[in-house]
């Protein structure tokens, strides 16, 4: 986990060819903090930035079954609900990464980061191309007697007619 306390969720394929069509530099954390960028990539459903998150080893749920949430279960300690978020998707993936790799984001960088996360089993999902309806929730679930910090998204596929 990087020291840097923002995650992104989104399909970070579809935000290096955002980046690409809007003429921006590799370093994307300069051009989010210092132009209208990255408002524009939240509104436009690229990413959902995620401020504040304590540098902690997380355990992370994808929850596509509609059932409800683990961290919503008795055992568990549910202590942020957030929702109302769009996101899309173009390359059958969404991603939870971390700001750094925005500092250097080339097309080679992106590339090392999926092949890690593939080979490593970092939080990566892979989904189809479309729209979807994100909620997330951040608390502690029970794992082997202890309580681990835990984020979950709740991923819904959006119909035609609410996609943005």
């Amino acid at each position: 986990n990087d020291l840097v306390n923002y995650f992104l969720l989104g399909d970070i394929l579809l935000l290096e060819d955002w980046k690409q069509a809007n003429h921006l530099s590799d370093d994307l954390a300069m051009e989010f903090t210092t132009n209208e960028s990255g408002d524009r990539i939240f509104a436009e459903g690229i990413v959902i930035p995620m401020t504040g998150i304590e540098n902690y080893p997380y355990t992370i749920l994808f929850n596509l079954s509609g059932d409800r949430p683990e961290l919503c279960k008795e055992r568990n300690r549910l202590q942020l609900r957030k929702s109302g978020y769009s996101l899309k998707v173009d390359h059958n993936m969404l991603m939870l990464f971390t700001w750094p790799i925005l500092e250097q984001f080339t097309p080679e960088k992106v590339k090392d980061l999926i092949s890690y996360y593939r080979v490593h089993k970092k939080p990566m999902i892979e989904l189809a191309n479309g729209w979807y309806h994100i909620e997330i929730l951040g608390g502690e679930t029970l794992q082997d007697g202890d309580y681990e910090p835990t984020f979950e998204f709740v991923i819904q596929p959006a119909t035609n007619e609410e996609a943005p």
